[in-house]
């Protein structure tokens, strides 16, 4: 009977587990659907703003408008692109190199892209370290960026 109390004490086990990682592919698909609207709404705010400027040049009046509200508006929904990529990011268990911003996986001592040494103790040699909501994002209004993973591998 000992044998059979191990193989069902190791099926719970790894009912378990399977259900953590479920659980944690769920949480990265809605975050993912997130950054996708959160995305879809830059896009709509760059859109009005080109309306607003076109406008304004065909009025003559582009001298009177002030764009700093729907630039701050743009700036925020960044943002938030930004935190839910690191959300996502977090799991996934990767975390971006500081000198290229490859996407690693957390236990890696040094980045698969550029060689740098990662963790607490890695300081980049120059200011290349990438930033903006290009950086380290899966969403992004920039479609060339090396590293989009819409492949669904996580």
């Amino acid at each position: 009977m000992g044998t059979f109390e191990d193989v069902v004490i190791n099926a719970k086990s790894a009912a378990v587990t399977v259900g953590k990682e479920a659980g944690r592919l769920v949480d990265i698909s809605k975050l993912r659907f997130t950054a996708a609207e959160l995305q879809r709404e830059v896009s709509k705010k760059h859109e009005a703003l080109g309306r607003m400027v076109y406008d304004a040049y065909k009025s003559g009046s582009s001298a009177n408008i002030s764009f700093d509200e729907h630039i701050c508006a743009i700036d925020d929904l960044y943002k938030k692109i930004d935190d839910v990529n690191d959300k996502i990011n977090t799991l996934r268990r990767k975390s971006a190199c500081p000198k290229c911003g490859f996407r690693n996986d957390d236990k890696a001592v040094f980045c698969s892209q550029c060689g740098a040494k990662l963790g607490s103790e890695a300081n980049p040699d120059d200011n290349t370290v990438p930033s903006g909501p290009s950086a380290d994002s899966d969403f992004t209004a920039d479609a060339s960026a090396a590293d989009n993973n819409f492949s669904g591998e996580d």
